[in-house]
């Protein structure tokens, strides 16, 4: 299924920009960036129950936020883009 991830990690600390870095690492783990905050992942379930907790582990919630927008399979007529696109799209190979 497709999950968009979003977040908001205040960077105001040393911590803060140290949490930000650590989130949008493991993103791209997972999937690819498609705005500065904002990515894509494809994932099953035992996928996404394991990136949202250690997103969860990662941040502050007193004083960041993340948000999981599921969806689903059938994501491609969900999904609109407008303007220049960077990257591979998240669901097609990657070959090195």
């Amino acid at each position: 299924m497709l999950v968009l991830i979003t977040y908001d990690v205040n960077t105001e600390t040393v911590s803060g920009k140290k949490r930000l870095r650590k989130v949008a690492k493991q993103c791209e783990n997972y999937g690819r960036r498609v705005q500065n905050s904002v990515f894509e992942c494809i994932l099953d379930q035992a996928q996404s129950v394991v990136l949202k907790q250690s997103l969860i582990d990662i941040i502050d919630e007193n004083v960041d936020s993340l948000r999981f927008y599921y969806l689903g399979n059938k994501y491609q007529t969900k999904v609109e883009h407008v303007g220049v696109e960077h990257g591979i799209a998240v669901d097609q190979p990657l070959i090195l």
